[in-house]
């Protein structure tokens, strides 16, 4: 039998662990790296490793799914609350602008994931913080395990946001109550630290989540449900809507007084017709909000590792392709959600979709499903998203100590409590996404695969003026331009005060 390449050897290593003599040379093994290793085994005990003390259970990956499911897993990890927020993205952008970016986003996506898993064929490591440590020894690792902490943060943050937002309208419609009424049940602050306490925590503290996966497909179908009914309710809601034109913007406000008018006289009005004219290209002060939000959409990359370790005959190919599909499956989801919800809405979209569809018919029977499935599956969500950030910062804090039940409990219960202060006092869904999209999402996507890459690749098979290392760079420019250019952006309206989001709500 024919030996494999050396790169291709350590690929064939289960779970990422890899022996001595397989490194390629010029990655020396020293006494810290394996001491690292050693560590990072016993931390993903249960997540991504197989513990050789014991017989494999269902959270030993062993390499035993398919391509359909794995595809079904990248998808899940894709699909976040991103997809609420895009409509309000294309109304500051407009339709062609919007594709464009979404489209670019995409193949960047793509390509930052084929870097990352060049990356860990060199060195046989399937963990996002440890082709960092690889690459630039702890401070790396302590950079990937920040940004994959404030990635997530920012994640079940959003999610807390959506049950805080729609929960209680949930319960006013089912109480079928006009207004709603000043009790404890209707008020979001409330309902979020309940549903914090007596769902999220307590599947937050399993220590090994792999029975939570069931979810994954329920929290995907949820997402599906919510894009059929954007799609045909933007047949059925009428344009234009008296509140859409009068949030739309404070020039409005002598239009709302022509459409009453006019609708009493029967008249057909110019403004109206003009309000519900889509917009191709748009640029405003709303517009810098646009990249980071598509940009948190498509974050996929610190599960894309765990993916390809459980992925049956694994290969850098195979995976490439899921991650092709995936991001193919989503990106006509992402459309399709932005293009129909800003069809329904025009410029009275706002932030969050689902909260915009309650100023049509409060008591609509089939908005209020799609908001029990949307809850249903963001609760769901936030225990799995939670627990890569406590490995992450046990990473940083606690990496070389054993498994401590209170100190698993600490995490959990501190973590949840940080994220509930900032949901409760956060203005709006778009600040959380703007501002942690803005910092964490472009590291995790173009930057960290980038300049990993450029270190981990030996020079001997790709030197440093090699064309593959310098789109690397350039990669990793982009993606530090696009930060820069989005957080300026972004504090720029917040001091200019021109944002429409300052205090509304």
């Amino acid at each position: 039998m024919e030996i494999p390449r050396q790169t291709e050897m350590v690929e064939l290593v289960p779970n990422g662990k890899h022996l001595e003599g397989l490194l390629p040379v010029g990655v020396p093994t020293t006494d810290t790296q394996r001491a690292e290793d050693t560590q990072h085994c016993g931390e993903g005990k249960g997540f991504l490793q197989k513990s050789p003390s014991k017989e494999p259970h269902f959270t030993d990956f062993e390499g035993k799914t398919s391509f359909g499911m794995s595809v079904f897993n990248l998808s899940n990890a894709i699909m976040g609350s991103g997809i609420l927020g895009l409509a309000y993205a294309m109304a500051n952008t407009g339709i062609i602008l919007f594709l464009f970016l979404l489209t670019a986003v995409a193949l960047l996506s793509s390509y930052s994931i084929h870097l990352l898993l060049k990356s860990s064929g060199i060195v046989g490591i399937r963990a996002y913080e440890q082709l960092g440590y690889r690459a630039f020894g702890t401070p790396g690792k302590l950079a990937a395990a920040l940004a994959i902490t404030l990635q997530n943060i920012g994640a079940m943050s959003s999610y807390l946001y959506i049950i805080k937002s729609e929960l209680p309208l949930v319960i006013q419609t089912f109480l079928n109550l006009e207004k709603p009424a000043s009790v404890w049940y209707m008020d979001g602050n409330y309902l979020v630290i309940l549903v914090s306490v007596t769902i999220i925590l307590p599947l937050a503290l399993m220590r090994q989540l792999g029975y939570l996966g069931y979810s994954s497909g329920f929290s995907l179908s949820c997402m599906v449900f919510f894009l059929i009914a954007v799609i045909y309710k933007k047949f059925q809601v009428p344009c234009p809507l008296a509140h859409n034109l009068a949030n739309a913007t404070s020039n409005f406000s002598h239009v709302v007084v022509a459409e009453e008018k006019a609708q009493l006289q029967g008249e057909p009005d110019a403004a109206a017709e003009a309000f519900c004219t889509p917009s191709y290209f748009t640029l405003n002060s709303q517009t810098a909000y646009t990249i980071p939000i598509m940009a948190f959409a498509f974050v996929c990359h610190p599960e894309v590792l765990p993916i390809y370790t459980e992925l049956k005959d694994p290969s850098k190919r195979k995976m490439q392709h899921i991650s092709n599909l995936s991001i193919a499956v989503m990106y006509v989801m992402y459309f399709l959600a932005a293009l129909f919800g800003y069809l329904t809405f025009y410029d009275g979209v706002e932030s969050e979709l689902l909260h915009t569809y309650s100023k049509v018919d409060p008591f609509d029977v089939l908005i209020l499903c799609v908001r029990v499935a949307v809850l249903i599956a963001v609760t769901l969500t936030v225990p799995i998203v939670l627990f890569p950030v406590r490995r992450a910062i046990q990473q940083m804090l606690f990496q070389n100590q054993e498994f401590s039940w209170l100190r698993h409990v600490l995490i959990a219960t501190g973590l949840l409590t940080c994220i509930n202060l900032l949901v409760i006092f956060a203005p709006n869904i778009l600040g959380i996404f703007g501002i942690i999209g803005a910092t964490s999402a472009p590291c995790l996507i173009f930057i960290f695969p980038a300049i990993f890459y450029f270190r981990i690749m030996p020079t001997d098979k790709e030197p440093a003026r090699s064309t593959p290392k310098i789109l690397a760079l350039c990669f990793a420019a982009v993606g530090f331009l696009l930060m820069t250019m989005s957080l300026s952006f972004i504090i720029i309206d917040w001091v200019s005060g021109t944002s429409q989001h300052g205090g509304n709500h």
